[in-house]
């Protein structure tokens, strides 16, 4: 049952932080989940790399930790693809 949980709140961080970076139309369901899982351990480990306390669960600081990492994420790959689109 955990897995269904990740999964489902991947997709879900995924789809809103693609929404903040203007990428939804780039991006289908399996990337969504992608993104918001590999945004909730970027976003973990940021928050920790600052000093902040270890969220673990399903919370909403989590929700929103997540978001950040997705949100990092994203741009990343976004700096990576403009110099290979010129």
């Amino acid at each position: 049952m955990n897995i269904i949980l990740w999964i489902v709140f991947g997709g879900i961080v995924g789809w809103v932080a693609s929404i903040i970076m203007k990428t939804d139309e780039d991006m289908g369901i399996g990337t969504n989940i992608v993104v918001g899982i590999l945004g909730a351990l970027i976003g973990g480990w940021i928050v920790t790399l600052f000093g902040g306390p270890t969220v673990i669960g399903f919370s909403f600081a989590s929700f929103i930790v997540a978001i950040i990492g997705a949100v990092v994420l994203l741009w990343v790959v976004r700096g990576f693809k403009r110099p290979l689109l010129r």
